[in-house]
């Protein structure tokens, strides 16, 4: 069965005349359970062994861990009673809320076994990096001959590695309020150390003060000079003047 590769974008197509004055009716879904996510590779149609598995779920999440971008693989066993693998990733990527509904940095790549379809669904986001020449070029070389062949898990590991090797310079919003959040932790440890050597500072006078006395731990009321004996011999001085 020739294999067709579906590519498209997510999101709200809009279609109509070059003007923009007509707008496509909107699509109505089929109502059907849709399958739950698995983590990076939901592996529904079991048709991956576990080298393969671990093998897409490493890049991945190296991708997420640098990028942001959340990138996910799903087989299933056959996109009916949709009419083809783009409608069923279509609906697959709202549900699951990939990328974040807000920034739409996620990609998702679907392959259905018994129909041997594929699709590639983006977030809004993701378009300036994996354009459609990016998406033709890894689907001809990549995607297309193994899964033709059935060897689905080369396929599909080559695909997220071509696609996660274009999307390295992004970085999604979540990030930056990572790192901003690691910036703000460093700036309280900063200054809670200064904090204590202030504290530390203020409390040795033989550090601060410029006399020499002071200097030699000669502290006020010690009993040992300094100040305390200087305010006891003036004490005894004005008795001698006639206060008695």
């Amino acid at each position: 069965m020739m294999l067709k590769i579906l590519l498209v974008f997510s999101g709200l197509l809009l279609l109509g005349a070059i003007d923009g004055s007509v707008s496509a009716r909107p699509y109505d879904r089929p109502t059907v359970k849709l399958p739950d996510p698995m983590g990076y590779v939901s592996d529904h149609a079991q048709t991956l062994d576990a080298d393969w598995r671990a093998r897409i779920r490493s890049v991945c999440q190296d991708l997420e861990r640098k990028t942001g971008v959340e990138m996910v693989v799903v087989t299933v066993p056959t996109i009916k009673p949709f009419g083809s693998a783009n409608e069923f990733a279509g609906a697959l990527y709202e549900k699951w809320g990939i990328g974040s509904t807000q920034q739409e940095h996620g990609v998702l790549i679907l392959l259905a076994v018994e129909e041997r379809q594929a699709a590639m669904t983006l977030g809004r986001q993701m378009f300036p990096v994996i354009t459609p020449a990016v998406m033709n070029q890894v689907g001809g070389e990549y995607l297309h001959p193994a899964v033709e062949r059935g060897h689905f898990g080369e396929g599909l590991y080559r695909t997220v590695v071509a696609l996660a090797s274009v999307s390295q310079e992004i970085r999604t919003g979540t990030l930056s309020k990572t790192h901003y959040r690691n910036f703000g932790i460093w700036i309280t440890v900063l200054t809670s150390v200064g904090a204590l050597l202030f504290l530390w500072w203020i409390s040795r006078p033989d550090l601060r003060h410029p006399y020499r006395r002071i200097r030699k731990a000669e502290y006020w009321g010690t009993g040992q000079g300094g100040f305390g004996g200087n305010w006891g011999g003036f004490g005894g001085g004005t008795n001698g003047e006639g206060y008695t």
